[in-house]
């Protein structure tokens, strides 16, 4: 008889303490895609609840504490309600900011007029000592220039 080594042979039924995440992982993922393609159907229908409009004030005239310079396709230029051609416009310009504190001006010009005249007006209005230049986001009125 020979006399080794014996070997312990597991059952091949016996219970397994680890757990087997593959199921887990599954479950996991197809429940994500169904939140995933459910939820924006839940979206549809969210009341939303929109501020009330506030009727604003329309100022049809330029208050006498700003100094506004228009520039019109012609290449005209008016400063308030004075009508001046480009040379005397930076002598006009140095008058009224001279005798203001205020040294800000806002340049309006319509779409059509020259590039190469609003800067020139623009050059012209720091040349006569406008320390803060403001420009118009809304078309201009036809109006005001005739």
């Amino acid at each position: 008889m020979r006399r080794g080594k014996t070997f312990a042979v597991k059952p091949a039924g016996g219970m397994n303490s680890e757990i087997n995440v593959t199921p887990l992982v599954d479950v996991v993922l197809v429940l994500l895609i169904i939140f995933m393609v459910v939820t924006p159907l839940l979206e549809k229908n969210i009341g939303v609840r929109t501020p009330t409009t506030e009727k604003v004030e329309q100022i049809t005239e330029v208050p006498p504490d700003q100094i506004v310079v228009y520039l019109d396709a012609k290449g005209g230029v008016r400063v308030n309600t004075e009508t001046l051609n480009q040379g005397e416009f930076v002598e006009r310009l140095k008058q009224i900011l001279a005798a203001r504190s205020d040294k800000t001006v806002y340049v309006v010009a319509e779409d059509q007029a020259s590039y190469a005249k609003f800067v020139a007006i623009l050059d012209g209005t720091k040349e006569a000592g406008a320390q803060t230049l403001g420009f118009a986001t809304d078309p201009p009125d036809p109006a005001l220039f005739q």
